[in-house]
């Protein structure tokens, strides 16, 4: 793939229906909960990318034996009933940030020390309110590095039964806690606002449908019972994948479906198709499937702090829209793989838009004449996705570092492809 990797306009919109490969999210969970069940489950449409081999590589590291087939995306984990290996090891969290926090937590649950590195982009981004929990629980972890970073050295077990938490920083941490508590029944009072609650509720599903309790009772999420093994656990599409093209069709008046993304679904980023439908799109979202059809867009005010990880695909749309979009609530995202504020107004800039960045996120005012440039990308998949939107309508648009998008989605480019 050529670098930058030059997007070519769109001759006419798109209608099709596009495939879209299974959730990294719910992937990464479904991967734990069987792994600490007592038996065998097979997951299918399996996402092979690389978070969910990063998160393979550390469940390997912890003695779960796991068998991928690449070509039928399925994975057979054969768990281990909680009971990790027993001797002291260093594992690599690679550049997953899902992986990286679950693996902090999970590491309380092995009878020996674990060590948790990744990569430098990983070894930046913060884990001291997940630290903070652990110790409050009586874990041991200690910085080798940077304070509050990975590397960290992790010695359990868990003892405490009830932790706060912070919950407008990170879901990750309180996720991590929920899957690794559940054996001892731990409850988890957060504290604040929350922010991306929907991925809170995403690991209470998968984690319902592996046979633990998971109660709600405001603030306090509690967790008890054991994992047990599903014959056959089956992954959905990734919304935040389907996300870039429900925007393709968006901007290009064009129409867009997937399959298997449905009314049913748990992930909150498929709420990005309301946004949408604030916006001027025709949405339809039936049992099994969702559909976007493009109609003129309008500027709109959106909180999203609940689907964060659209919100640089929404500043593609919104250079597309009739007047301003102000996007909110997002402040945190600056610590994500890159600053997901400042980047996507840097790149709307250098494409001849009208962005600024704002406290908590940026507004993006319509201008005539984007023209095109080469887009950084900042080491971050959902900058090359999202900003590729923009070459679909302005010629002269490419990608810098197009290879990154196969942290999540690496057959991405190939899929955009599909659109003509």
């Amino acid at each position: 793939m050529n670098d930058p990797f030059p997007i070519e306009p769109l001759a006419s919109p798109p209608d099709c229906t596009v495939e879209i490969p299974g959730s990294k999210s719910i992937t990464n969970r479904a991967l734990i909960t069987a792994a600490l069940a007592d038996g065998i489950t097979t997951l299918e449409r399996f996402l092979i990318a690389d978070d969910t081999e990063a998160m393979v590589g550390v469940l390997r590291s912890l003695g779960v034996d796991i068998d991928i087939d690449d070509e039928r995306s399925t994975a057979v984990v054969h768990g281990c009933g909680g009971e990790f290996a027993g001797r002291a090891m260093v594992i690599d969290a690679r550049q997953s940030g899902t992986t990286g926090r679950f693996a902090t937590a999970l590491a309380a649950l092995a009878p020996s020390p674990v060590a948790i590195d990744g990569h430098p982009q990983l070894r930046s981004r913060p884990l001291g309110d997940l630290i903070d929990a652990l110790r409050d629980l009586g874990v041991e972890v200690v910085e080798l590095g940077e304070p509050n970073c990975l590397p960290v050295r992790v010695t359990g077990p868990i003892k405490g039964s009830l932790v706060e938490m912070p919950g407008d920083v990170s879901s990750q941490f309180v996720s991590a806690l929920m899957l690794a508590g559940a054996p001892a029944g731990l409850g988890i009072r957060l504290i604040g606002e929350l922010v991306s609650k929907p991925y809170l509720e995403m690991t209470a599903d998968v984690m319902r449908s592996f046979g633990v309790e998971v109660s709600v009772d405001g603030p306090l999420w509690r967790m008890g019972g054991g994992y047990r093994p599903v014959e056959r656990y089956v992954v959905e599409p990734d919304a935040s994948a389907a996300s870039y093209f429900f925007a393709a069709a968006a901007i290009t008046g064009g129409r867009v479906r997937v399959d298997g993304l449905g009314a049913d679904s748990m992930q909150g980023d498929l709420g990005f198709v309301d946004v949408l439908a604030r916006m001027g799109a025709e949405v339809t979202i039936g049992s099994d499937h969702t559909e976007v059809i493009g109609r003129e867009l309008r500027g709109i005010d959106v909180d999203m702090r609940h689907i964060s990880d659209t919100a640089p695909t929404l500043a593609a749309v919104a250079a597309f829209a009739e007047g301003p979009t102000r996007i909110s609530g997002i402040g945190f995202v600056r610590g994500k793989e890159s600053d997901r504020i400042s980047g996507p107004v840097t790149e709307l800039v250098r494409c001849g838009g009208d962005a600024r960045v704002e406290a908590d996120g940026f507004t993006i005012n319509p201008v005539e004449g984007l023209h095109g440039a080469i887009i950084e990308t900042y080491d971050d998949h959902r900058m090359a996705m999202a900003f590729s939107l923009i070459g679909l309508m302005v010629p002269g648009v490419e990608i810098r570092d197009p290879g990154c998008v196969s942290k999540t989605f690496p057959g991405y480019f190939h899929a955009l492809d599909s659109l003509r």
